[in-house]
C-alpha cells in the first residue's frame, strides 16, 4: 500500500484550513516523502490543542491528544514540540490558527 507523501498531506491540510477562513503555518519542515506531522490548534486565548499520528488496532491512522483533550496552554504545546524536534529532525510541525479551534483532520480522533 502507497502512502500519501507528506508534503502533499501537508498541503491537503493547509487547502482546508485555509478555505474555511483559518490561518496556517508550517512551523518545521520534516522529510517531504515520510515525516510524521505534529499539528497545533493555536486558539486567541493563548491555548492550544495539539494531535499527533498513532497506529490505531486495525492499522489505520488515527489522530491522539498527548497531552489531553482539553485546550493546554500554547506553551506546553510548544514545549512538547521542541523536544519532539530534538528526537526527530524529519518531523513536520504544523499550527493552524482557528478562533473556533477546528483542526481540519480527515482522520478519525483516537478515542480514550
Amino acid at each position: 500500500m502507497n502512502e500519501l507523501k507528506t508534503q502533499f498531506w501537508v498541503d491537503a491540510l493547509r487547502w482546508r484550513a485555509e478555505g474555511a477562513g483559518a490561518s496556517v503555518y508550517v512551523a518545521q519542515r520534516g522529510d517531504p516523502d515520510a515525516g510524521a506531522v505534529l499539528v497545533k490548534v493555536s486558539m486567541p486565548d493563548r491555548t492550544a490543542h495539539l494531535f499527533v499520528p498513532v497506529t490505531d488496532f486495525s492499522g489505520q491512522r488515527v489522530w491522539s491528544q498527548p497531552l489531553g483533550e482539553g485546550p493546554l496552554a500554547e506553551v506546553r504545546a510548544d514545549d512538547y514540540a521542541r523536544r519532539r524536534l530534538e528526537d526527530d529532525p524529519d518531523l513536520w510541525v504544523v499550527e493552524v490558527e482557528d478562533r473556533y479551534g477546528r483542526h481540519f483532520l480527515t482522520e478519525p480522533l483516537e478515542k480514550s
